[in-house]
């Protein structure tokens, strides 16, 4: 005959052992979901921290170019004006050179030497919190001829060359006569060409005033080599 109060003692001794299985169990479950979800959070924060401080610094070198660009609003006068609309700086000088040719003329000398020493001293006088570079790019043009002229077509690689050079021109006067942007630690001078081609240009009746120069101040942020 059964007794009860053995099999009640036999049920206990297997109900207890189990429950403190299954417990331990669902401990070592949400002690894991626990460490993993905090590994996430700590990686989350991490990422956050990182792209605060990337907006930080954004915000920093937006303000940065903000200054400058009012900073260079001294450039705008005699020799310069500010073209919003292609956010450069065009040399106002009203230089001409000869159909073909890339010398400066006389008359045009003492107003670019002007225009140059103006373009340093400014370039030079401006403050700012973190170390700047300035890229300036000399952009000689030239222009075209009438409508349906061969020689569009005919001298259309050629006038690249031309333009190069006037914009060499330029550079190179400026260095005969002490003005060398080389020796600025803080401003790199770039050169270039862009023949019949390039924005902004003049249209129409203005066709002809395409052969100049346009100035180009563009800052960059950040540390210098």
């Amino acid at each position: 005959m059964n007794n009860p109060t053995s099999n009640k003692r036999q049920h206990n001794d297997f109900f207890w052992p189990s429950y403190v299985d299954l417990m331990t169990s669902l401990f070592v479950v949400m002690l894991v979901l626990f460490v993993y979800s905090f590994k996430l959070f700590k990686d989350r924060e991490g990422e956050l921290k990182q792209a605060n401080g990337e907006l930080k610094a954004k915000a920093a070198e937006l303000e940065q170019i903000t200054k400058i660009r009012r900073s260079l609003e001294q450039l705008e006068g005699k020799y310069f004006r500010y073209d919003p609309r292609n956010e450069r700086h065009e040399l106002l000088v009203p230089v001409q050179f000869k159909a073909g040719r890339d010398e400066i003329q006389d008359a045009y000398k003492p107003a670019l030497l002007q225009a140059g020493r103006t373009l340093r001293t400014v370039l030079k006088s401006i403050k700012t919190d973190q170390p700047v570079r300035y890229l300036v790019i000399v952009e000689g043009m030239a222009a075209r001829y009438p409508a349906g002229d061969p020689r569009n077509a005919r001298e259309e690689q050629t006038t690249y060359q031309l333009s190069y050079r006037r914009a060499l021109s330029l550079l190179n006067f400026w260095k005969q006569n002490g003005l060398d942007f080389g020796q600025d630690r803080n401003i790199e001078l770039i050169i270039g060409g862009s023949g019949f081609y390039g924005t902004g240009r003049y249209q129409g009746r203005r066709e002809g005033d395409n052969k100049r120069f346009l100035i180009q101040v563009i800052p960059k942020i950040g540390r210098m080599q």
